[in-house]
């Protein structure tokens, strides 16, 4: 396998560390595209080998190596997105994005893994936020993350998505109305905080009433064991099923532990028996109550939660 720092032919490159240098900002465009940092991984790592499979001398025609990975990692990841269809049919139960912790909990589980390599947290990470992405286009979710992200102008948008910037300026604006009417009643990180707190508690005390009284009544509660471990293959819907069904799984898990974790740059919950990491929830609240519980449980995807 080619890695960035080995060129195919063994050959040092004097630009080494400027193209090292956008390996962060090519895993944080990949993840958000694409909603999984084992995939934006693998993204990152054609990325570097179509570079080094360049000559010597065409290296040196391009004006903007970091502006020639960008777009050959966005390009990839359209492919990707473009196929994404596909494999999610081939998904065994609810496909929800892969969760990144807080940078403590990261060192912890990567000690020796390149500080680069982290994904910066902020809110266009949030599950909320990733999970309206999924439902759009490839070309949508491109050219919004691009531009509104990233801030690309659509000039450049155009150049990877292969429409005018016209084209690529409507499907953005679309892409944004979606998140704006999904965030219009979404409860700021303090008050989320506060709610996680306190269902925590209520969840530990198996106390039934006052988790009812914390879920919205049309509440959502999706589960994803990718097929590799046991998760409900379908959502849970309504505040007093989800907590029945909660309270079900803590009493049938006399060691499951409950803690408060930041997941995706939110306050969220994980769940450890004998101190494992089994789950990871994220949340999203409007009106003061929980509208979704996200609940990510297939360990391909919790592997920056376990130590070692």
């Amino acid at each position: 396998m080619i890695t960035p720092a080995e060129p195919a032919d063994g050959r040092l490159d004097p630009s080494l560390s400027t193209i090292m240098g956008e390996r962060r900002q090519l895993i944080n465009l990949a993840y958000r595209l694409l909603g999984s940092l084992a995939d934006a991984e693998d993204v990152v790592q054609e990325t570097y080998a179509r570079w080094y499979a360049l000559s010597r001398h065409e290296q040196e025609a391009i004006e903007s190596p970091g502006g020639w990975l960008t777009t050959v990692a966005s390009r990839i990841c359209l492919d990707l997105l473009g196929s994404a269809r596909a494999r999610r049919e081939r998904y065994v139960g609810e496909w929800i994005p892969e969760p990144v912790p807080d940078r403590a909990e990261w060192a912890s589980a990567r000690p020796d893994g390149d500080p680069a390599d982290r994904v910066t947290l902020d809110e266009s990470i949030n599950m909320a936020f990733l999970v309206v992405l999924d439902t759009m286009t490839p070309a949508e979710r491109v050219a919004f993350i691009l531009h509104d992200v990233f801030r690309y102008s659509f000039a450049e948008v155009s150049e990877i998505v292969g429409r005018t910037p016209a084209a690529c300026r409507q499907l953005a604006s679309s892409a944004r109305r979606r998140i704006r009417a999904s965030q219009a009643h979404t409860a700021p990180a303090a008050q989320l905080g506060g709610i996680v707190r306190d269902f925590r508690l209520a969840w530990e005390a198996k106390n039934i009433d006052v988790l009812i009284g914390l879920l919205d009544p049309d509440a959502l509660a999706v589960g994803d064991g990718g097929g590799l471990i046991s998760a409900a293959l379908h959502p849970v819907e309504g505040g007093e099923r989800i907590a029945r069904y909660l309270i079900d799984l803590v009493s049938s898990t006399p060691a499951l532990a409950i803690l408060e974790r930041t997941v995706n740059s939110q306050p969220g919950l994980v769940l450890q028996v004998d101190g494992v990491t089994t789950a990871v929830l994220a949340f999203e609240v409007t009106a003061g109550r929980i509208k979704h519980i996200w609940g990510v449980r297939n360990p391909d995807k919790l592997r920056l939660w376990t130590a070692g």
